[in-house]
């Protein structure tokens, strides 16, 4: 609050008299107002159990919901997130697990540190092997984010097939996209549309890379139906390489089959041992390590809050003042002024109902 006050921004306890509320955490039911207007993540929009309670009094008080992940242009992407800022942090942090496990550097955690400058100024102390490989599933804000990180320790960017290769190429990594690592199931050519919309046409072929890399940085999106990319099986091959699995996607029970459980910021780092498939110490000689953090960006609150409020304003805002011409805000409202679900999000209903 001393922050904003410094800045000159007035800070109130009572604020009912606005019309509409612009956060970005989940609101606690007991402080929702009545047929007011909110933006914030609200967790709601794939029927996540936790939070049926908080849409359907978001229903009964006739409140109008958008949603900063139902910000998506007309195409359909993403306007705003934070997935830079996963992304940034889940990388770095996969190096930190890295350098504690092979017990060859420490890296203080990145909630100590101000802000991304000190993130990068602390990327001084690795130090990794000659042979040391790497790869990040994905080609979005995750993705890039962590895109970052590895190209500030001036690692090495390769192709998918360079990095299957033997040859010494000092420390490398390589960006996978979904053709890298799923294939049609009958052999034939990779079609993006066919695996978007038939995607038990395809099999997983992730496992070749298991065996040359050290570190995987997991910054996919998955979708439903989707072949695992990590699987069990690969994991308990003798010649799996992998000693760190930094998964930012963080889906349990998902496509990475070593990420048991989402990790915190205070306890980010877990052991998977491949045989038994269940948690041990990452210390272990045999175990993989897992960081699976599932809100890595409040370890870098500074630039993250920076960063997603120059999106907003950039992105967002403008609809509030020019009739909502591009229909950015009308695809996000999930409710209505009356606190019924839009059109576009009546797929809700018996979540709302609570079937």
């Amino acid at each position: 609050d001393e922050q904003y006050r410094a800045l000159g921004i007035e800070v109130l306890e009572d604020v009912s008299f606005a019309d509409v509320f612009v956060g970005v955490k989940e609101v606690p039911i007991a402080s929702l107002i009545e047929e007011k207007a909110y933006l914030f993540f609200s967790h709601t929009i794939k029927k996540q159990p936790y939070n049926q309670g908080l849409l359907q009094a978001i229903c009964t008080k006739k409140i109008a919901l958008y949603d900063h992940e139902t910000f998506v242009s007309d195409s359909g992407s993403r306007l705003i997130g934070f997935g830079r800022y996963a992304g940034i942090v889940g990388a770095y942090n996969g190096f930190r697990l890295f350098g504690q496990k092979m017990k060859t550097f420490d890296l203080p955690k990145v909630e100590h540190l101000y802000d991304y400058n000190a993130v990068k100024e602390a990327l001084q102390n690795v130090v990794l092997p000659e042979n040391f490989k790497t790869l990040i599933t994905g080609r979005g804000k995750v993705a890039l984010g962590a895109k970052e990180i590895i190209d500030h320790l001036k690692i090495n960017q390769v192709s998918p097939s360079e990095l299957l290769q033997e040859k010494q190429l000092g420390p490398s990594y390589a960006m996978l996209d979904l053709e890298d690592y799923n294939k049609h199931g009958e052999g034939k050519d990779f079609d993006r549309s066919e695996f978007y919309q038939f995607p038990e046409r395809y099999a997983g072929n992730f496992d070749r890379f298991t065996q040359v890399i050290d570190m995987f940085v997991a910054g996919h999106f998955y979708g439903s139906g989707a072949p695992i990319i990590l699987t069990r099986e690969a994991l308990r091959d003798p010649r799996c390489r992998i000693k760190v699995v930094a998964d930012v996607s963080c889906d349990i029970d998902g496509p990475v089959a070593c990420t048991l459980r989402p990790s915190t910021i205070a306890e980010p780092f877990y052991g998977y041992h491949a045989q038994s498939h269940t948690e041990v110490d990452f210390k272990e000689v045999n175990a993989v390590g897992v960081m699976a953090v599932d809100n890595l960006p409040c370890e870098l609150p500074r630039d993250a809050s920076h960063g997603f409020g120059e999106q907003f304003l950039a992105q967002i805002a403008p609809s509030f003042f020019d009739g909502d011409a591009g229909g950015i805000l009308s695809r996000a409202q999930i409710t209505d002024s009356m606190g019924r679900l839009t059109p576009r999000f009546q797929y809700l209903q018996n979540y709302v109902l609570g079937h």
